[in-house]
């Protein structure tokens, strides 16, 4: 229970899915968490289960994609506890599913703009936070189409793919700092995004889910808590060697 114990951590799209189990897991493990998301009344309703089981959590709306709200957000995080050591950059969305020749810019831009120049703002006005902190620890979330292709939302394919390379990019750069970089490569996990997408397509969810379950060995898809352990894992001193990795969480999906 105490393997983040002390430390302060931001997690961004953290009021559903992914994000609010990495919260969850995370302050069960000693972390005070602020959670940044633009659904609101999720986000406050999070927080307030989080502080009535005697964590420490806190809600702050942010937009990734504007820098502005990022800034303020981080700035905020650090003002209020004091540092900033955990930084788990989950905020993300799927886009338009259309092959690319049919895609306009503005689809693929909002895509971008949250995926990729979310991250990117983040990590840079978390780097500050983290040198006076004397380190810390960066975790983005890629997808397992970061590592593979498939024949469907192209923005969302090449979004995962930058995020990968940052990840690697960062890791190299902030290594002097104590600041690790790694990325999480998340298989198909039953989320509010996932089942948006699914049904986006028509047809019988149920059988959907079945069936895109059947793409993994394992034979269904994930939970968000399989992707959270992994974040506590590398947001904690149990990872202290590790930087410029890939954590993949897939029910062995990428293994063909």
């Amino acid at each position: 229970m105490n393997r983040l114990q002390d430390k302060v951590a931001i997690v961004t799209g953290g009021a559903v899915g992914i994000g609010a189990a990495c919260a969850r897991r995370m302050a069960e493990e000693g972390a005070t968490v602020a959670i940044l998301d633009r659904m609101d009344d999720s986000g406050r309703e999070l927080a307030g289960e989080l502080v009535g089981l005697g964590h420490h959590a806190r809600y702050l709306h942010a937009d990734v994609a504007s820098e502005a709200e990022v800034a303020h957000a981080i700035d905020e995080v650090a003002s209020l506890f004091g540092r900033l050591d955990v930084l788990v950059n989950n905020a993300g969305i799927a886009g338009t599913d259309k092959p690319t020749h049919e895609l306009t810019e503005e689809e693929w831009d909002r895509v971008q703009a949250v995926n990729v120049k979310g991250v990117f703002f983040c990590t840079k006005h978390a780097i500050l936070h983290m040198r006076r902190a004397g380190g810390g620890s960066i975790v983005n979330l890629s997808s397992i189409y970061g590592l593979v292709g498939a024949a469907d939302v192209p923005p969302y394919h090449a979004s995962k793919g930058a995020v990968r390379l940052m990840s690697k990019t960062d890791a190299l750069l902030y290594a002097r700092d104590g600041i690790r970089v790694n990325s999480v490569h998340p298989g198909f996990i039953w989320t509010p995004m996932v089942h948006g997408f699914l049904s986006g397509h028509g047809g019988d969810l149920d059988e959907q889910r079945r069936q895109v379950g059947a793409l993994h060995p394992l034979g269904h898809m994930g939970e968000p808590d399989d992707i959270a352990w992994g974040v506590v894992y590398l947001a904690s001193e149990e990872s202290k060697f590790i930087t410029g990795s890939e954590l993949v969480i897939d029910g062995g999906y990428t293994c063909r």
